[in-house]
Parts: C-alpha cells; structure tokens; sequence
C-alpha cells in the first residue's frame, strides 16, 4: 500500500510504501492517526481521502468500502449531472493508496526521514522504444554502403 504523507508547513508530500497495512484498516475518511508505526515516530496525521487498486478515488460523504456509482452536479447554473464511480470513506483491502495529512509533528523533520536524492527509476521500455533509443545512440556510426555489394533490383 502506497501512504502519501503531506505537510502542510512545507508544502510537500512525500510517498511511503509499507507492507502491512492493518494500522489503517476500518479508518475513514476524517480521523486522525499515529504514524509511528510505520517509521514517523511523533507523527500524527488526518486521512484526507484514497483511491482503490483500480483507480476509483474515495468519497468521504460515501459510508461503507464498496464502490458505487453516483451523480455529481459539474455546474450549478445548468443543472447539468454526471454519473460517476466513487469508492466510499471506509480504508478496506482494496485501498491501494492512502493521502495524509500532518497534523502533529513529530522529532525529525521528514525531509531528512524521507531522502530527497533522486531515486533512479527501474526503466522498462516497450520494443519500440527500445529500437529507437539504440537507433538514436547508432546515428552517424554506420559504416558507408559499397555501391558494389548492392545487387541491382534486390534492396539490400
């Protein structure tokens, strides 16, 4: 499960994955928790909202775990709904992120919890850019075609 940790003071967040996730099972969307269990020793935080491990952001006027579809008014003046898929207030075992927010600090400051160097990314690319990249880095290290290796009417 991915906890986003923002704090207000410094306008950042910061993104931590933890493994077991029962700190915050049965929480909604609204209380406040103890970080110390995942490494924030002091830390207390507000759960802003979520989202489930197909995409669906939590709804903290929805009660219960389950997803459902609901109308939501875009603009007030035309009256105009829209039916959308929302995920309720309760964190379940289908809640893949969750978004905090500092309400009490705690000793360290999380810059220096939270390492700001840049963290190398695993690339995977697809086939085709892969065939690019290596195209890319080949360009002008081609060796010139002999005209008379080329065989007339046969590409070669």
């Amino acid at each position: 499960m991915n906890i986003v940790v923002s704090d207000p003071k410094t306008k950042k967040a910061y993104l931590k994955k933890i493994e077991n996730a029962g700190l915050f099972l049965g929480k909604k969307i609204g209380e406040e928790v103890e970080l110390g269990t995942i490494g924030l020793d002091g830390y207390k935080a507000k759960i802003t909202g979520g989202s489930d491990k197909q995409g669906f952001p939590m709804r903290h006027d929805l009660e219960g775990t389950n997803r459902k579809s609901i109308y939501i008014t875009e603009n007030s003046k035309t009256g105009l709904r829209k039916k959308v898929t929302r995920r309720g207030n309760k964190i379940s075992d289908e809640t893949s992120q969750i978004n905090l927010k500092v309400t009490k600090d705690g000793n360290k400051k999380l810059e220096s919890i939270f390492s700001t160097e840049p963290q190398e990314k695993d690339e995977e690319l697809s086939a085709k850019e892969k065939a690019v990249k290596e195209s890319l880095a080949n360009v002008g290290k081609a060796s010139p075609v002999d005209p008379k290796d080329m065989k007339k009417g046969k590409k070669g």
